[in-house]
């Protein structure tokens, strides 16, 4: 995962079929039970080999709803943990193998020319 959904989400579904990916919840299936769209970290690829740029944030009329994140990658398990323990992220656990789907367990691509300061502030991805 790359990209996370915020509460500036307005659930309009622009974002859902523009997934290539499924990895959009809308808000009455958001894990978190957030009143707003969820973007499901073990899924999102962040669009690498499907287009230039997140479709879900050209799709987007809302600036400010969708955000880079971390890259689901090994560096960043810990973050990612951390974040299903708390709340922020609820990641799937594969029932055959009863293990979290950190991302020390399968990573994910993503937009290697973003920066890191981005993701860390988490800032508005502009197309």
């Amino acid at each position: 995962m790359a990209v996370r959904i915020t509460d500036e989400c307005i659930s309009c579904d622009a974002c859902l079929s523009e997934c290539p990916v499924e990895a959009i919840v809308d808000n009455d299936t958001n894990p978190t039970e957030e009143d707003y769209y969820y973007v499901k970290p073990e899924s999102c690829v962040e669009c690498v080999g499907h287009a230039d740029a997140p479709r879900c944030a050209e799709a987007c009329p809302t600036e400010g709803a969708i955000v880079w994140d971390m890259p689901y990658t090994v560096e960043f398990n810990s973050y990612y943990l951390d974040g299903h323990e708390n709340g922020k992220y609820k990641i799937r656990i594969n029932k055959k193998k009863e293990v979290i789907m950190t991302p020390d367990q399968k990573e994910m691509p993503f937009k290697e020319d973003i920066s890191m300061n981005l993701r860390e502030s988490g800032a508005n991805i502009a197309v």
